[in-house]
Order: C-alpha cells, then structure tokens, then sequence
C-alpha cells in the first residue's frame, strides 16, 4: 500500500503544488498529520483509508476546478488507476464527500474515518494557520480584508457561501468560528479549543488596530 500512498502524494503535488489559496500541497500535508494525531488517540479507524482520504481531500473541490463534476472525475480516474478493491475506493470517496463545510451543511458522517478526515481538514482552518489562509484565500478571490458596510451573512444557500458578496473578517464568523463546535473527536475537540481562543484574540486585537485605538 506504500506505493499507493506514493503515488497520491506525487499525484497531489502536481495538481494543487502551485495554488496559493491555502490549498497547496502543505495544507494537504497539514491535514494528514493532524489526521494521524487524532486517530493515534482515538485507536479506531483504517489508517489506509484515512490517509488517502486526506491526501486526496481537495482533488474534487469545486473551487479548484471548473466544476465540481470535473473535480470529482478527477479523483475517479485517479483511483480507477490504482486498482483498489471496489469498496475500498468507495469508502475512500465516501470520506472526501463528506469532508467540506459547504456553508454549514449538516450531513450525516457513514464512518470514523470521515470524522477523522473531516475533523483534520477543520482544524487546519482554525488558529494561526487558519488565520493566514483566510486572508490567502481572500485575497485570490478579490475579498477586501474587512469592510464594515457588508454584514455577516447568517443563512446562506451554497451559491451564495461561494459566490456572495464578503470580507476575510466576515469569514470568521461565516465558518471559522462556527468550526469548535462542529468537531467529531474528542481528541480533535480539545485541538480545536485552544485554536478558536487564538482566533478570538486576534479578532479583539485586529478591531482594537482597525479602530485606530491601538
């Protein structure tokens, strides 16, 4: 299986090596060791399934292809190519399916292995990093850092979450901030405290600047 592994890690980098959204390589790597932290804790789960789940997590993301229907061809062809055993490939699929917040959707998890994926990709939204990729992304997609004059959207269809109108700020309580309490691992929830604390400080510091009160 080490081979498999191989070959989606060099798959990866050569589809999303060059994005600078926060999607990049790094992030997938990110993901795979917080994935390994909470199953290490949890002790339940296929580690197979799970890492190739979060290697491939963002393969079919709508917003790293022309269209969600492209991105999950994507992953098919790829998979196809490895000649897993048909319910392998499945339950991977099953977990990369799962795994994006898509505007607050709530949908049922089939496996601990989703939970793990899903908790993993999470966490890397949240703290420091969480913080830098926010303002990455919103900067690739012509956000302004912060514009009082547009509130925070409570309710909102998928469409809108992607295409909206919004700010990097705004997105902290569109998603981020909503992220601590939508963990699946008890392990994955005590990550996510200490990382949602970060981020409501550095929203009280970045008022207390952007007010001039500095």
């Amino acid at each position: 299986m080490r081979d498999m592994i191989e070959a989606a890690e060099k798959f990866v980098k050569n589809e999303l090596g060059k994005d600078s959204s926060g999607h990049d390589w790094h992030h997938i790597d990110r993901v795979r060791k917080n994935a390994r932290l909470i199953w290490s804790k949890e002790q339940k789960g296929n580690w197979f399934i799970i890492e190739m789940a979060a290697l491939l997590h963002d393969i079919p993301d709508e917003k790293l292809n022309e269209t969600e229907e492209a991105g999950l061809a994507k992953l098919d062809s790829f998979l196809s190519g490895l000649e897993l055993e048909s319910n392998i490939a499945n339950l991977i699929k099953d977990c990369i399916e799962t795994v994006s917040f898509k505007g607050g959707r709530e949908i049922e998890l089939n496996s601990i292995e989703a939970e793990i994926v899903q908790d993993a990709d999470r966490l890397d939204a949240l703290g420091a990093i969480g913080i830098a990729r926010t303002f990455a992304y919103g900067g690739k997609k012509g956000h302004p850092i912060f514009d009082p004059g547009i509130s925070v959207r409570e309710e909102m269809t998928l469409e809108e979450y992607r295409t909206g109108n919004s700010s990097s700020i705004n997105h902290f309580y569109e998603k981020l901030l909503k992220l601590k309490d939508k963990m699946n691992t008890e392990q994955a929830k005590k990550l996510a405290e200490e990382r949602h604390a970060f981020m409501e400080s550095f929203l009280a510091q970045f008022y207390i600047e952007w007010n001039g009160n500095a």
